[in-house]
């Protein structure tokens, strides 16, 4: 569960930076319950691993709570369009 939360992580960090282009703004609709599902993944890793073991889950966690805060940011700052 670790490795695919912070795989996902990736996908949405990117996917974010590709929202950051101007007009591609409404790409964040889509990313963040994409975000969402990745931290509910997360989360379910760290609650289901060994405490050794949650490195990879935590950082999943973590990449997708950033994702999210800042695509609701970026949502806010362009009207929700822009």
């Amino acid at each position: 569960m670790g490795l695919i939360s912070l795989v996902w992580g990736i996908v949405a960090l990117l996917w974010m930076v590709l929202a950051f282009i101007p007009l591609l703004g409404w790409g964040n609709w889509f990313l963040i319950p994409f975000a969402a599902v990745g931290a509910i993944i997360a989360a379910i890793g760290v609650l289901f691993t060994h405490a050794s073991k949650r490195g990879r889950a935590k950082t999943g966690l973590l990449l997708n709570g950033l994702v999210i805060v800042v695509g609701v940011i970026r949502l806010s700052l362009g009207g929700g369009i822009l």
